[in-house]
């Protein structure tokens, strides 16, 4: 028999082990290492609303409305609709139009078919779809492959940058097809939760434009003017202190709450940055490099890359900076009109158009480290070697088409025609093997990796001749907009590029004409299946609706956070102390 003092002796050993064992995997439950500890780390919605090949999206509108929002498509304005996502419906969902130059070229056209944001909790406070609170859908302007956007985000994936999550999403609109559209998970406060834990952190969606796509400016009124962000802040460039002098950042703040304090940390980092010195301390250097290989391979110049400065996230988390992707559908020289050549070999190590080096020192001053521009290297070899070596890139569009083509065939809205989707594929597979040609031949020293280096030795670039750029699809404005300021017209990015759209007109190609949704004379002129909320028109919208949605698991719509996978660990943990100390108590009863 064990004698009382032995026996207190023991049980304090095993609550104290089990204490230990408890701290242990608390901690561990923060880091790394629990990913090992639980099944995923990922948010209910990867899985339920991004965990298949085509997202199934139907928008249940009044007619009116919809109408009348698309008849004010410029405005953005939101209106309520019920939504069914993959088979879940949620009523008083906000959705609106939404983009930029592409908005504007859509407005202009026969076309109806715009982008829209779906926000899920713009009337209903807390509202989310499994935690997702904002659904971006990209229309595929400009974009005959319709695998763009969908291969440069995969692309980022690869290589480990940041990135949303993203599919296709074939929506309908009461019940009717409307069209294949492209899904993204928004940048907002629920990527904020699934990236850092929690949405301290501020995002900036930088356009060249003010008034361009943010959510809340605020009143962020911006003095700077000009194409590019020259004197905006899109540049990057350091030219002060005041907020103001960055319009084209601080005035699409993304949300609410940011504020000079904010603004203050991002002007200390573009500070540093222009200066080079402590650049890690301010920008997470990895991921900006990571970024750039993928940015620079698919050669998207409606961006940071060229004198546009714009279409990317800034990302500020406790000081820290990261740069995010954003709106690839103009790359693969679908914009300014860039040559084949131009883009078959646009240079790796000077990857901008229509500006000098030194006006973006994202790029210049992380390329004048030779550190840094070694790990680029070495991420731009590792990015051809795992998507573009041995057919990979033409197995993937065959894998993509092999999903999406009965979707784009009954597509009644597209802005091309089938067969036009079918060349286009043809002359992806061509230009991306000719692109990956030149970059692997760029790192070896085979062919110049620079704007000069070009320039002297144009006979070593890759013969690009049987290239046809439009057959990808183009900037919908034809030469108007497609040859911004008569820049980027070679590989060097000299003035004077040619205009590759082949009419010239303006027209959107391939577009069916008809504006879907204007005039539907076989739509049902009552409303019967719609939700109550629309039995009457269009809602009253004041606080709170008394029911959020309907037919839906009641946990699972608002669904974890990351923190989720924390609590069930540390649930483990306490039922192993629990363990314990009940063993004990069993090793007394007995002795």
């Amino acid at each position: 028999m064990i004698e009382s003092k032995k026996f207190g002796i023991i049980t304090g050993i095993a609550v104290m082990l089990a204490l230990v064992i408890v701290v242990l995997l608390i901690v561990l439950s923060d880091s790394p290492a629990a990913e090992t500890l639980s099944a995923s780390n990922d948010p209910p919605y990867a899985s339920a609303v991004f965990g298949r090949d085509v997202i199934t999206i139907d928008i249940i509108a009044d007619e009116a409305d919809w109408q009348n929002m698309l008849d004010n498509a410029m405005n953005e304005q939101y209106i309520s609709v019920s939504v069914v996502v993959n088979g879940t419906r949620y009523t008083n969902v906000g959705i609106r139009p939404k983009g930029n130059n592409s908005l504007q070229q859509v407005a202009s056209s026969d076309s109806d078919r715009y982008s829209f944001k779906l926000k899920f909790d713009q009337y209903v406070n807390g509202q989310t779809c499994y935690g997702l609170d904002m659904l971006v859908l990209n229309d595929m302007l400009g974009d005959a492959t319709y695998m763009k956007e969908y291969t440069a985000f995969d692309m980022m994936r690869e290589m480990g940058a940041v990135t949303p999550y993203f599919g296709y999403a074939m929506i309908t609109l009461n019940g009717e097809d409307w069209g294949l559209y492209f899904a993204l998970e928004a940048y907002s406060d629920s990527f904020k939760q699934r990236v850092s834990g929690d949405e301290t952190g501020c995002l900036y969606n930088v356009k060249a434009a003010e008034g361009a796509d943010g959510e809340d400016f605020g009143g962020f009124g911006g003095r700077g003017g000009g194409m590019g962000g020259a004197n905006t802040g899109g540049s990057l460039v350091y030219t002060g202190d005041d907020s103001y002098d960055y319009s084209a950042i601080f005035q699409n703040a993304v949300g609410n709450g940011t504020d000079e304090e904010d603004y203050q940390r991002v002007i200390a980092a573009l500070k540093a940055l222009n200066e080079g010195t402590d650049i890690e301390k301010y920008f997470d250097v990895d991921e900006v490099l990571r970024y750039l290989a993928v940015h620079t391979l698919v050669v998207n110049l409606d961006s940071y890359s060229s004198n546009m400065a714009q279409n990317y996230y800034i990302y500020e988390y406790n000081g820290v900076i990261q740069i995010l992707p954003w709106d690839y559908n103009y790359a693969w020289g679908a914009f300014q009109s860039q040559s084949a050549s131009g883009v078959v070999n646009f240079p790796m190590d000077t990857p901008v158009s229509g500006v000098e080096m030194s006006q973006r020192p994202l790029i210049s001053k992380l390329f004048e480290n030779e550190e840094y521009l070694e790990r680029y290297h070495g991420y731009m070899r590792q990015l051809l070697d795992s998507y573009f070596s041995n057919g990979k890139f033409e197995q993937k569009i065959d894998e993509i088409d092999s999903i999406i083509r009965e979707y784009v065939q009954k597509d009644p809205t597209a802005f091309y025609t089938y067969e036009e989707y079918q060349t286009a594929l043809t002359a992806f597979k061509n230009i991306g093997s000719l692109r990956a040609e030149s970059l692997y031949g760029q790192l070896d020293g085979t062919v110049p990796s620079t704007t000069a280096g070009q320039r002297e030795n144009s006979a070593a670039l890759i013969d690009s001749s049987s290239v046809n750029l439009s057959d990808l699809g183009g900037n919908a404005m034809g030469g108007g907009f497609g040859n911004f300021g008569g820049m980027n017209g070679g590989p060097d990015g000299n003035r004077g590029g040619r205009d590759f759209s082949e009419n010239g007109s303006g027209d959107i190609p391939g577009m069916k004409g008809e504006r879907f949704g204007k005039s539907r004379s076989d739509a049902p002129a009552e409303m019967g299946d719609n939700p109550p909320d629309f039995e009457n028109g269009a809602p009253e919208f004041g606080g709170n609706t008394p029911e959020m949605r309907e037919n839906a698991p009641e946990t699972a719509e608002n669904g974890g956070t990351p923190g989720s996978a924390n609590l069930a660990v540390t649930a483990g943990c306490l039922a192993l102390l629990v363990l314990a100390i009940a063993g004990t108590s069993l090793v007394k009863r007995k002795f």
